[in-house]
């Protein structure tokens, strides 16, 4: 069940589940995104913990105020606020995609507030030559610029995130084409997301980069310079997989992902 809490300038929605040490989840920015449409599968594997799923500003059941500064610092700010109003110093942080970068700026400002970081092709960090766009994300602008978007565009847009269309169910596309008419202020295309990469080197907590190796939207070419720039960063490449390894390899992301927070994948660096 979705719940809220304000933030100061808005009220932020997000789901909480299971008990334990805190995690937060951090969805993407495609068109209907929300916390649970991009993680609620994962969380029965996380039962242990407490999972705090959140709807980032301006998308699922989250408004977003008019804005003068980059999206990702503004999410950073408020998935911050929320953490201190639920009674979390610190936590995990997961984040897909734009919440990946979301999560990497709460890192490189709020050292203090970040046990383990885990990626999912992260955005905020763009090669030299973008544009031009992967056909992912051109795609996504594209969705997010037309005045009436259609459910075969959407149709499109979800198939181009797996590499098993089979994936790319009835259900999953119209369950994101009706969150993605819900009406919300107007971004330019594209969007002012905002440049981490003078600040990678400030990422202190031990890194996990999670990509799926035909990824068409956040390339694996991209991932060296992220990979590189986080002091304590170490990349998993899954095959067969494109944007959104988490849905796509579910199982192998979740056994990847609690080795890595139970301390497995990075335990060497910190002894």
């Amino acid at each position: 069940m979705t719940s809220t809490l304000d933030v100061g300038d808005l009220r932020l929605a997000y789901t909480e589940a299971g008990a334990g040490a805190p995690v937060v989840w951090l969805h993407g920015s495609g068109p209907g995104a929300t916390g649970m449409s991009n993680f609620g599968g994962n969380l029965p594997a996380f039962a242990d913990y407490r999972n705090i799923v959140i709807d980032l500003p301006g998308w699922g059941d989250t408004p977003r105020p008019e804005l003068d500064e980059p999206l990702i610092f503004h999410a950073a700010e408020r998935v911050c606020r929320a953490m201190t109003a639920l009674g979390i110093e610190r936590a995990h942080l997961v984040g897909n995609s734009y919440g990946g970068a979301v999560a990497m700026r709460i890192a490189m400002r709020h050292p203090e507030r970040v046990d383990r970081l885990v990626l999912m092709a992260p955005g905020g960090v763009l090669p030299a030559d973008a544009p031009p766009w992967p056909v992912g994300l051109d795609r996504l602008f594209a969705y997010m610029a037309a005045a009436k978007p259609s459910r075969e565009a959407m149709a499109e847009f979800v198939r181009l995130m797996v590499h098993d269309e089979s994936l790319a169910t009835e259900e999953l596309i119209d369950e994101r084409y009706e969150s993605s008419l819900r009406a919300h202020p107007e971004l330019p295309i594209p969007p002012n997301f905002g440049d981490l990469t003078p600040d990678l080197g400030l990422i202190a907590a031990p890194t996990l980069l999670v990509w799926g190796r035909e990824d068409q939207t956040v390339p694996l070419t991209w991932a060296p310079r992220i990979l590189d720039g986080i002091p304590d960063a170490e990349l998993r490449v899954l095959p067969h997989c494109r944007h959104w390894v988490q849905y796509e390899r579910a199982p192998e992301f979740n056994h990847i992902v609690r080795e890595f927070l139970q301390g497995g994948a990075a335990a060497a660096s910190e002894e």
